[in-house]
């Protein structure tokens, strides 16, 4: 098992007066999400949420196993699998304070969750988004078409908006508050841009920090896996950006 060291104590006891919360989407991802749920820092936070997208497979058991609350959500799309989690949290009767997305498939390290929230923790961020642009990517952790897309969907909201993000990816943290000002709407690819975008239209103070990021070992992306789901998700995240302009 992962070990998890804070080098800042103040940061690490500043955290321990935040009520953080994690949602995660997960469809078909019995092999990889024990291992999402278990590298997450359990002193960091306190509910793991994974939302069941419709897997046809033992994701569901494997999540809870772990011990992470998991929620249904059948209809299929990651933002329907965020807004159920989201949905979740709003009925609890004392809201989080900072919300934290990742990935199922453990491309992403989740030990490295402190620091994502450490912008909002030290410097009053509202959003921060891990960036693998900036952080250390394995050898084919991301397909070229990833690459290539990311990289224009950030060029083209830099032009329209005066964002200065380097990439859309799946690990960030949000304030609660925040996150309702921002009002998700979007139920399938367009889901991070969306977030990204208004965060940039109502002037709230975001932020990125480099992750590491590596390939897939288990399954095949939903997205960048297929031709198409390549082409979906490319066109729902330009449409994404041109509606919001």
């Amino acid at each position: 098992m992962t070990k998890h060291h804070d080098p800042n104590p103040y940061i690490a006891a500043h955290a321990m007066k935040k009520d953080i919360k994690v949602i995660i989407p997960a469809f078909n991802e019995q092999n990889s999400i024990a291992k999402v749920v278990r590298d997450i820092p359990k002193d960091w936070v306190s509910e793991i949420i994974v939302v069941d997208n419709n897997s046809k497979d033992d994701t569901r058991t494997a999540a809870q196993r772990e011990g992470a609350t998991v929620l249904a959500e059948d209809r299929q799309g990651y933002g329907y699998a965020c807004l159920r989690g989201i949905a979740y949290v709003s009925e609890q009767q004392v809201p989080p304070d900072l919300i934290v997305f990742m990935d199922a498939d453990y491309s992403d390290y989740p030990e490295e969750l402190p620091e994502v929230v450490r912008p909002i923790l030290e410097d009053d961020m509202e959003l921060v988004i891990g960036s693998r642009a900036l952080g250390e990517k394995e050898k084919g952790a991301m397909t070229p078409q990833q690459v290539f897309g990311n990289w224009l969907a950030t060029r083209l909201m830099k032009l329209f908006y005066g964002a200065t993000f380097t990439d859309l990816g799946p690990f960030r943290a949000v304030t609660w508050q925040a996150l309702q000002q921002i009002n998700m709407q979007d139920k399938t690819y367009g889901w991070t841009v969306e977030m990204q975008l208004k965060a940039v239209k109502l002037g709230l103070r975001y932020t990125e920090v480099p992750v590491k990021y590596r390939k897939r070992r288990e399954g095949v992306s939903k997205v960048s896996g297929t031709l198409k789901g390549t082409i979906l998700a490319g066109y729902k995240i330009l449409w994404t950006i041109f509606r919001y302009r």
